[in-house]
């Protein structure tokens, strides 16, 4: 079994979409955890605020097996694989980590903006604050400590999770 972990945002129907994806990868994944849901500007362009989070657990699936069915789950859930890289989405599904993995494909582990983007790491620190990044051999929580909070404006919001699984 690999730990994996995986960033969520939405920035259309959000709520919707956040309870789609997380309902998804809680069949995958044993032992499955969820960060708090968080909402944050649009990074890249202008659009919509988005709601990150940051889930995982212990699966079976190979990397390549993980990577192509997050793919899936987006596109089942309206996203569309033509769009350009910074615009609005139902749904974006991005694998941080795999275990201790470090790799460029079928992904790019562990991902590049883990400690670059507040959405990310913010909500991967307060899950595994004491997992240490493969790379940067600083726990999420250390590197969550030292970032620059002036950078992104980022926010924990309630959120209703009825229906969702």
């Amino acid at each position: 079994m690999a730990q994996i972990f995986i960033s969520v945002g939405s920035n259309i129907d959000r709520a919707h979409y956040i309870r789609q994806g997380i309902a998804a990868l809680s069949q995958v994944c044993k032992n499955f955890v969820v960060s708090s849901v968080f909402e944050s500007e649009s990074v890249g362009f202008d659009g919509s605020n988005f709601y990150n989070l940051v889930c995982g657990g212990d699966t079976k699936l190979s990397v390549d097996e993980i990577s192509s069915l997050l793919r899936q789950i987006e596109v089942d859930n309206g996203r569309v694989r033509s769009a350009k890289k910074f615009s609005s989405r139902t749904l974006d599904l991005d694998l941080l980590t795999y275990d201790t993995l470090i790799c460029e494909h079928p992904a790019q582990l562990p991902r590049h903006e883990i400690d670059k983007n507040a959405f990310v790491l913010w909500p991967l620190a307060q899950i595994v604050p004491l997992a240490v990044h493969p790379v940067l051999q600083q726990s999420y929580g250390q590197l969550w400590e030292s970032y620059n909070k002036q950078q992104q404006s980022l926010w924990i919001i309630e959120f209703d999770w009825k229906g969702s699984y």
